[in-house]
């Protein structure tokens, strides 16, 4: 309530002077500051008590594993946008507060101020009324899965390591053992062993001796905050990063004390974690709880005191020379070549990673010179660090060595750069590669990226990287990393590096830096202060200060030293300004500023012209700078989520020629027609002058009228998404490459709706009206705007349909009905709060719909409908669908209805049915009308609060079932075809939760 009793402080001081002063008699007539700023006090200190309370249900909820509502995430935040305001609005009263004095308050300031406080005060009100939600609106209960499959190595034909994997699965029964360590040299497989331990026990879940089973990865820089985080992931469990330590090992404690029996496994550990801060139960004392961890060194699992160490071996001759074989593929088994592929092999000294990396290497090898010359490399080369190293790096080296291109080398050292285990974008790979000119930048962008696909790949194929633990991300193995800095750091040519990311730093040692470095990372640590002179970094091309959150400040000379910087990547610290010594880096291809919450304002940029890629997403400024035009060779552009961005002057857009990605999601400005900015604003029309532009995320006033010209350069785009209306928005879904979402607008007339359909893969109407009239028009004026569509273009022809919140009717009128098919595509359709829907076939009589691509349907919220579709001469059948939805509507009585004299069984009429979630559907009493054939391809059944469904299309030959959730009453009362169908299927049953039905 800081913010309430600043501003009240402000008012009562301000309010005596005006009272006081000369003026009061004409202030009292624009706005009664006493009686608006009185009011807007009490109900600001209602609503900031009433959030406080919410906040404090959260808390008891997520000791309780729940997680909060999206209403009530939705709510919290514009709270927080309210409470921004008013501190605003404070700054303003104390601007005007000085203006006071002599009596000197101007009439606009008056009003201004005025304004503002009802203008929040509305906004108060407005969420004082949403704010009081019941308990059951506040959380919401995702249960953690028992074991969750990890992707890892299959160990077939390992024998010594299937050894240790029963020996593990043994121990496992064993209730004296609670503390188990599996340890050995890096890179022996010690984490495949342990992933396999973890599959076995998800593939064996009828005998789960666990009620839940825990991954974390803890790695060489223990970090505490990183390893809760996944446990808390894990357990569903809210991830609060700004929250203490210890609180938030209390509450992973309180959570895991309601398991019944945990499996810990804790991989990569290099020094003792206490249990107790982390908030693991001590799993002694814990219902025979375990835990299992892998190290290095024998004396991690001995501090942390466990009851039994497992060391894993090395594998034998024959079962390396098995491994190496199936790496190498069938030339390592040929005449010539094996007596040299079993040489190499034994050279690898019974290390898997190492193995499998050099068997990959040579795989596809035919001459036997290569195979010599590679033995005798393995044989010749130096030691490279005392120890296990000496048997490790060479033939690591010697597969780096290896790669063709000079430029694939240097991109695998690149990926060193980044810490350990870390999971690293490929998109961001993509950029630094095409900063420091590792990848070709004649190209398209296109064809950029596919390029540095390709490397990732030729690196993956290697060995030397592999999948990241997301989508779209690699990693490095820890081993192969530390081969990667041995060999970055040692050289003497352009690619010698400096990592020191990820490692805990917060201050840099100017003793580090020097003219001899190419490439430096600092990245992912708490570093709060550059050093403030020149660094003599001359050949520097890459500089990583990303992740390092107490940052706040460049000084004017760090930059200074780093002229030749191709690639600066800043994203993530609390930095709130850039010091002018940027513009003097001149050969700057990549400047990423993204997450950069409090950086406002930027520099006049135009001196950086050679910029390919700029990132200025998720910061608070409101303008581009007019020198941004010089940025003529700038190729992507990031201006997602700037909540605060404004202004963009005229001229500036149509000068980017090279353009090629122009991203605003979520950008709070929007575009418009000529006739819809202010003067001097650009325009809608203005893109059109980016020829080389392939992918444009928007936000559009209103839906342009289309001239010929915008409908040339539209058609250029690959990937498109257009956010129309002023609460346009909608959330990720599978076709997004080519998405229209319109709110809040009338469609009726609205000639661009048919260009969607042809062009767009997703189309989201939400709040819309005039839905009728558009779709009658489409009916009878666009038969023609269609006929393009071309089967083979997998860009062309809508494939995500999504209509919420219309009073719409959709019934045909006066016989308007496409005589063919307009929506040929469509494999998805959403529709909910459709106020007055009483089947689907309405929009079908609309638009010809015959669903033969159709592959999902979902409908809510609509309390007319009585009937999903049905069926006659039109639609015999849905030979595509394979998952049904459908929630919350009080009226419907039946699913699918054959309206044809014909007689089909469920299997012609869904032949691929895989997913059926009905809930809160009080009326249903039947699926498919006069039909009691099985769905056979069924997998998921969830049927919650349909009392009246007393029959399920399963029988003993659903072969596909693998699971049913619905209430255990409801259950029970079904009617079946036999016992032994009721009897076989049991064990597929799974009663639903409380929580499942909301």
């Amino acid at each position: 309530m800081e913010v309430v009793g600043s501003i009240l402080g402000s008012v009562v001081a301000e309010t005596c002077r005006l009272f006081c002063g000369c003026i009061y008699s004409k202030i009292k007539r624009t706005v009664n500051f006493h009686k608006d700023l009185d009011d807007f006090v009490n109900k600001m200190k209602k609503l900031m008590d009433l959030r406080d309370d919410v906040k404090l249900q959260l808390e008891s909820a997520e000791n309780d594993g729940r997680s909060p509502t999206t209403k009530v995430k939705d709510w919290l935040s514009e709270v927080n946008d309210v409470e921004l305001k008013a501190n605003s609005m404070q700054a303003d009263i104390v601007v005007n507060d000085k203006k006071l004095c002599g009596c000197l308050i101007r009439y606009n300031q008056r009003v201004r101020v005025g304004k503002s406080v009802a203008r929040i005060l509305k906004e108060v009100e407005t969420l004082l009324k949403t704010g009081s939600f019941p308990p059951s609106m506040v959380s919401v209960n995702y249960p953690a899965i028992t074991v969750e499959h990890i992707p890892g190595p299959a160990m077939e034909g390992q024998i010594t390591a299937s050894r240790t994997l029963a020996q593990l699965m043994r121990m496992l029964d064993d209730n004296k053992l609670h503390r188990i360590g599996v340890w050995g040299m890096g890179g022996v497989g010690k984490t495949t062993i342990v992933k396999s331990l973890n599959n076995k026990l998800k593939s064996t879940c009828s005998m789960q001796p666990f009620s839940i089973v825990i991954w974390a990865t803890v790695s060489k820089e223990l970090d505490m905050k990183r390893v809760q985080k996944q446990i808390a992931e894990r357990l569903n469990l809210e991830v609060k990063m700004e929250e203490s330590m210890e609180r938030t090992a209390n509450r992973l404690y309180q959570r895991l004390e309601k398991e019944e029996k945990f499996l810990f496994i804790l991989d990569d550990v290099w020094e003792k974690i206490d249990l107790d801060l982390l908030g693991i139960p001590r799993p002694e004392v814990h219902k025979c709880s375990k835990i299992i961890l892998t190290s290095r060194f024998l004396e991690v699992c001995r501090n942390m005191m466990t009851d039994v160490e497992v060391k894993v071996n090395l594998l034998t001759d024959e079962e390396a020379w098995e491994l190496f074989s199936r790496s190498a593929g069938g030339v390592a088994t040929s005449e010539q070549i094996k007596p040299f592929a079993e040489a190499v092999a034994r050279e690898c000294c019974g290390l898997p990673l190492a193995i499998i990396t050099m068997g990959s290497s040579m795989r596809g090898k035919t001459m036997v010179e290569l195979w010599k010359h590679a033995l005798n490399k393995l044989q010749s080369s130096a030691p490279c660090i005392g120890g296990i190293k000496n048997k490790v790096y060479c033939p690591l080296k010697w597969s780096y060595d290896s790669l063709e291109s000079k430029n694939t080398r240097a991109c695998f050292l690149y990926c060193a750069l980044f810490p350990e285990d870390f999971s690293i974008e490929v998109s961001e790979l993509v950029e630094c590669w095409l900063a420091e000119g590792l990848i070709d930048d004649h190209n398209n962008w296109e064809d950029i990226v596919n390029n540095g696909i390709a490397s990732i790949e030729i690196l993956k194929d290697s060995c030397l990287l592999e999948d990241g633990a997301r989508e779209g991300t690699v990693k490095m193995h820890d081993v192969v990393r530390d081969v990667a800095i041995w060999i970055a750091s040692s050289l003497e040519d352009e690619c010698k590096s400096l990592v020191r990311s990820g490692i805990g730093l917060s201050e840099i040692s100017e003793l580090d830096l020097s003219n001899s470095l190419k490439r430096i990372s600092f990245m992912n640590n708490n570093i709060n202060m550059l050093p403030d002179c020149e660094i003599q970094c001359s050949r520097a091309s890459t500089l990583l200060l990303q992740g390092n959150h107490p940052l706040d400040e460049i000084p004017e000379r760090f930059l200074q030293g780093f002229l030749a910087l191709r690639a600066l990547n800043i994203r993530g610290t609390h930095i709130a300004s850039l010091p002018p010594s940027l513009l003097q880096l001149t050969d700057l291809r990549a400047l990423l500023l993204g997450d950069c919450f409090f950086l406002k304002g930027l520099p006049p940029l135009g001196e950086l012209s050679r910029l390919r890629v700029l990132d200025l997403s998720a910061t608070r400024i409101r303008e581009l700078p007019e020198e941004m035009e010089s940025l003529i060779n700038l190729r992507q552009l990031n201006l997602s989520r700037t909540h605060y961005l404004n202004k963009i002057q005229a001229g500036i857009v149509s000068r980017w020629a090279c353009l090629e990605i122009l991203d605003m999601t979520l950008s709070a400005y929007h575009w418009g027609t000529k006739e819809e900015v202010e003067e001097g604003q650009t325009t809608f029309e203005e893109l059109g002058c980016l020829k080389r532009l392939i992918s444009l995320s928007i936000r559009l006033k209103s839906i342009p009228c289309l001239r010929p010209e915008d409908q040339t350069w539209m058609g250029r785009l690959r990937r498109f998404q257009f956010f129309i209306g002023q609460t346009a928005n909608s959330l990720p879904a599978k076709h997004d490459e080519r998405r229209v979402t319109i709110s809040g607008l009338n469609l009726s007339g609205e000639e661009w709706i048919g260009w969607m359909l042809n062009n767009a893969s997703s189309l989201v109407m939400s709040g819309c009206w005039g839905l009728n009239q558009l779709l009658e028009d489409l009916a009878i004026n666009s038969i023609g705007s269609f006929a393009n569509i071309k089967d083979h273009d997998s860009f062309v022809g809508l494939k995500s349909l999504t209509i919420t919140s219309s009073n719409s009717t959709f019934r045909p009128g006066g016989g308007c009905a496409a005589p063919c098919d307009l929506l040929p595509h469509l494999e998805e359709i959403h529709l909910h709060g459709l106020t007055y829907l009483e089947s689907i076939s309405e929009l079908v009589g609309h638009l010809g719909l015959l669903f033969s691509r159709l592959k999902l349907i979902e409908v809510g919220r609509c309390p007319k409908i009585k009937c999903l579709l049905s069926y006659g001469n039109v639609i015999l059948t849905l030979p595509n669908l394979e998952v049904v939805k459908v929630s919350f509507c009080d009226k419907l009585e039946m699913l699918f209805n054959y309206v044809s004299e014909q007689t089909f069984s469920v299997e012609h009429v869904v032949p691929n049915l895989q997913i059926l979630e009905l809930k809160n559907l009080p009326k249903l009493r039947t699926l498919i009308s006069r039909t009691e054939e099985a769905c056979l391809r069924l997998e998921q059944v969830a049927v919650i609060k349909c009392n009246l469904l007393t029959k399920l299309p399963l029988t003993l030959q659903n072969p596909n079932i693998k699971e049913i959730r619905g209430e255990l009453q409801w259950w029970n009362g079904l009617d079946w075809d036999s016992d032994k169908s009721k009897s076989s299927l049991q064990k597929y049953f799974k009663p639903a939760g409380p929580k499942e039905s909301s």
